[in-house]
């Protein structure tokens, strides 16, 4: 686990050579999203990769920010087009990221950061052997329970399934680089931009 400086400081934009690829992953409810708008707001090198998806949107998401909401026909066109660094089903839905974004925003200098679950993780390891795989775990099983019910995105149901993930997800949490514990989003925050400053610092 990283040692974890203070992450209130913004860090000055780095332009020369190719842009990090970093994944964020975690199980459902462990707090990815606002984690990566904390990241994103305190470091202006960042870029956030929207990812597509056949899930319905939940309430207060938007089509080309939060995700590319697509129909699943449309999804399995991008697949065979060749059009994913990964892809993969969850809890019944498909998950994909664009390889044209990526490849834009690094060439660019800029760091993408990917918001994917640990499937895909594991095929972006394979394709891309350079990305700084970061995962975010709960500080109890218990505690991700109590998020995701006061979320009110789910029913039992789901709820339950995604529980069933989240504990497969969790032992696979020593394949990633660096597990950081959201008990405390600046903390955890802080954590994360110090992997990545140390990343940055081995590239160049």
């Amino acid at each position: 686990m990283s040692s974890s400086p203070p992450g209130a400081a913004r860090r000055p934009p780095r332009t020369a050579g190719r842009g990090l690829l970093i994944v964020i992953s975690g199980p459902s409810g462990v707090g990815k999203d606002t984690l990566i708008k904390r990241l994103l707001e305190l470091d202006p090198n960042l870029r956030y990769s929207t990812s597509y998806t056949t899930r319905r949107p939940r309430p207060g998401e938007v089509d080309g920010v939060n995700y590319l909401f697509v129909s699943r026909d449309e999804f399995e066109r991008l697949i065979k087009e060749g059009a994913f660094l990964e892809y993969a089903t969850y809890d019944g839905n498909l998950y994909g990221t664009p390889i044209a974004q990526l490849d834009a925003v690094r060439a660019a200098g800029h760091d993408i950061v990917l918001k994917i679950d640990v499937q895909g993780a594991e095929q972006v390891r394979k394709r891309a052997s350079d990305a700084l795989r970061i995962f975010l775990a709960p500080p109890s099983m218990d505690e991700l329970v109590r998020r995701r019910t006061e979320r009110h995105s789910e029913n039992e149901r789901d709820q339950a399934a995604r529980q069933a993930i989240a504990n497969r997800e969790m032992e696979l949490a020593s394949h990633f680089d660096h597990v950081v514990v959201n008990d405390d989003l600046e903390r955890a925050v802080g954590e994360v931009l110090a992997s990545i400053q140390q990343a940055r610092q081995r590239q160049t």
